[in-house]
């Protein structure tokens, strides 16, 4: 299973596996009959980590500062790590949330969240989660192999084990308690991972992180009743029949879960055969679709022309195709390094 690798400032690393690939890919199964949503129009929004939130709030980097202000930008999604949120556990950490509500709300901008479990091309040591969770042996190993890129190894959280889900889990519920309709949007990461067995001793199977990913939304959505809660799925590990990716999008249908991805990339193959389809067919019986522009989508050949893809042919497949409602976009996106029309 190979893997590509998206990026978030220098804080956090994201991957997209290519996941079930190997085989023929089936088309997504029509969903059943729902109320119908409205796609409306696309509000767009920043995309970043915490730190790189803090840097431009205080001044450091006065140029996404001034994009945080811009009359076009509805928002910030703010990707920030387990750590950040908890320290021993059940010691929880609010007071930078809180800083970047209270500087959103000043300027009536909305604030999205997504919770960071899984860290791509960093240590073992290095994972960005509570410390006990470690000493605990709450980590597994990753592995991100990419031909076009060196190999790299990185950690996440072994949600698998029942454990470190419940502590997860607490801390949802915490945050929940704190920040339930006061948050625009919380989502938890993208689907694609890929554990290193050979070195792994959590226990890993692909059924048993498949399972911990549909335990941990019906999860979120239990405890977000009043902020909209979103799964991002891009690809699954061993779902070449893509029966599980169904059943994850079945589940959001079900109890009005948002569905998002890490990446917008108009028509490439292996997105075309995995999250896009289910997408594309459940858009209309799903409460929000959430999409993001990464820092490697910005440069990646659009392969009906060849060329990087422009800014309207990202909304608009975004929109469109997928019905997405919010985009989230890097602050390298070039339509941002100029003034507001």
């Amino acid at each position: 299973m190979m893997m590509q690798r998206g990026a978030v400032g220098s804080v956090v690393l994201t991957a997209v596996a290519l996941t079930a690939i190997v085989g023929v890919a089936a088309a997504a199964p029509a969903p059943d009959k729902a109320a119908s949503v409205s796609h409306g129009e696309v509000t767009d929004n920043l995309y970043m980590s915490l730190g790189a939130f803090e840097d431009a709030t205080s001044g450091e980097d006065p140029k996404v500062k001034a994009m945080i202000d811009r009359a076009d930008i509805g928002g910030v999604q703010l990707v920030v790590p387990w750590k950040a949120l908890e320290g021993e556990k059940g010691e929880y950490k609010w007071s930078r949330l809180d800083n970047a509500l209270k500087y959103l709300q000043e300027r009536h901008k909305k604030l999205f969240v997504q919770v960071q479990d899984r860290f791509f091309d960093v240590a073992m040591k290095d994972a960005n989660v509570p410390q006990y969770v470690k000493d605990e042996g709450g980590v597994a190993p990753t592995v991100d192999e990419n031909p076009d890129n060196p190999t790299t190894h990185g950690a996440m959280a072994a949600q698998w084990d029942k454990k470190v889900r419940a502590d997860f889990q607490a801390m949802l519920k915490a945050m929940a308690g704190k920040y339930d309709g006061k948050l625009a949007g919380v989502n938890l990461p993208e689907t694609a991972v890929e554990v290193d067995i050979k070195t792994d001793q959590t226990k890993y199977t692909s059924k048993s992180y498949i399972d911990a990913e549909i335990d941990n939304m019906r999860y979120g959505k239990k405890v977000f009743t009043k902020t909209q809660f979103i799964q991002y799925i891009n690809f699954l590990p061993d779902d070449d029949d893509h029966k599980r990716m169904k059943e994850m999008f079945d589940l959001a249908r079900e109890i009005k879960i948002g569905i998002g991805g890490p990446d917008t990339l108009p028509d490439r193959k292996y997105q075309m055969e995995n999250s896009y389809k289910f997408l594309h067919e459940y858009k209309d019986a799903l409460p929000l679709v959430a999409m993001a522009v990464q820092e490697p989508d910005i440069n990646a050949k659009d392969p009906k022309t060849g060329n990087p893809y422009t800014r309207e042919r990202f909304t608009d497949f975004a929109h469109d195709y997928l019905g997405a409602r919010q985009m989230f976009w890097t602050t390298e996106a070039d339509w941002l390094q100029k003034p507001t029309a």
